[in-house]
């Protein structure tokens, strides 16, 4: 119920700042216009935005006879979590990474790249694996998929806000202050629109870990799995990530680049790592 609460409130915050955006590039008009965008984009990515987000990372789906082992795996995770089989998808990357996308667990898939297939043993495939059905079973991903379509949305209007300004507007007779504040929206707009994003995404996360943790009977199998998707995600580019699908994944895809360290949609890899562990020594002595 909680969880419900807050994506409502996500969802709320994302779209009055993009009927924001605009009013201030075309005024009432612009902002009516943007009302009734938002509201058909939020219904379609209700629908579609698993769709919207495989596509834009050429995931291409699989069969039980192409990835039998990777079937197997989420078969058995399924089973024990007491959901559907989601649908599986192979990302042509060789960056290590994965995500679950879907509205709910009836409509849900996971996503793994070629990379994180070639890096990661089974039981570190495992506890990642159970990470992203966490994902699935907390019905976090439809907002964190909805929340994706809407920042790239912003990020557009963003980028109108600034060729407004640059040509003093869209049929708005303001005077130099208009100019400024649509020059003041088109900073402020994807920052915004960022921060609502790791509000979030991060305690997701660590929830999603703690059931990953659960369903592959090991919080050392996602801890070493960590660690290593961290490294290598450091070293090997993916060209596709874009700032507002980031937050899917179980590691941020941008994690090379310096400014995506400091508006990280994920929590620190250390204290994820920490957490695991502390999980791993409670069951020990328990």
């Amino acid at each position: 119920m909680l969880n419900q609460i807050k994506s409502f409130v996500f969802l709320t915050a994302l779209t009055l700042l993009f009927v924001w955006i605009g009013g201030m590039i075309g005024g009432q008009s612009g902002m009516i216009i943007a009302f009734v965008l938002a509201f058909f984009m939020n219904f379609f990515s209700y629908w579609y935005s698993d769709k919207i987000v495989l596509a834009a990372y050429r995931a291409k789906p699989v069969t039980e006879n192409e990835a039998p082992e990777l079937y197997s795996i989420v078969r058995e995770l399924a089973t024990k979590a007491g959901i559907p089989m989601p649908k599986i998808y192979i990302i042509p990357s060789p960056q290590p990474n994965a995500f679950a996308t879907g509205r709910n667990p009836e409509h849900a898939a996971v996503a793994v790249t070629t990379g994180i297939l070639q890096l990661l043993n089974r039981d570190e495939l495992k506890g990642v694996l159970g990470h992203e059905l966490g994902h699935i079973i907390h019905r976090d991903i439809l907002i964190q998929s909805i929340a994706a379509t809407v920042a790239g949305a912003i990020m557009v209007l963003s980028s109108m806000a600034r060729w407004a300004a640059f040509f003093g507007g869209f049929s708005r007779d303001d005077d130099n202050g208009g100019i400024i504040g649509l020059l003041v929206v088109s900073i402020l707009a994807p920052l915004a629109a960022t921060l609502i994003q790791l509000a979030i995404s991060r305690s997701r996360e660590y929830l999603a870990d703690k059931k990953g943790a659960e369903l592959s009977g090991n919080p050392l199998f996602l801890a070493n799995a960590l660690r290593k998707l961290d490294s290598y995600a450091k070293e090997l580019p993916m060209p596709q990530a874009n700032p507002q699908t980031a937050h899917m994944f179980i590691v941020n895809p941008l994690s090379g680049k310096a400014l995506a360290k400091l508006f990280s949609t994920h929590p620190p890899i250390e204290e994820r790592i920490k957490r695991l562990e502390e999980m791993a020594y409670s069951n020990r002595i328990n």
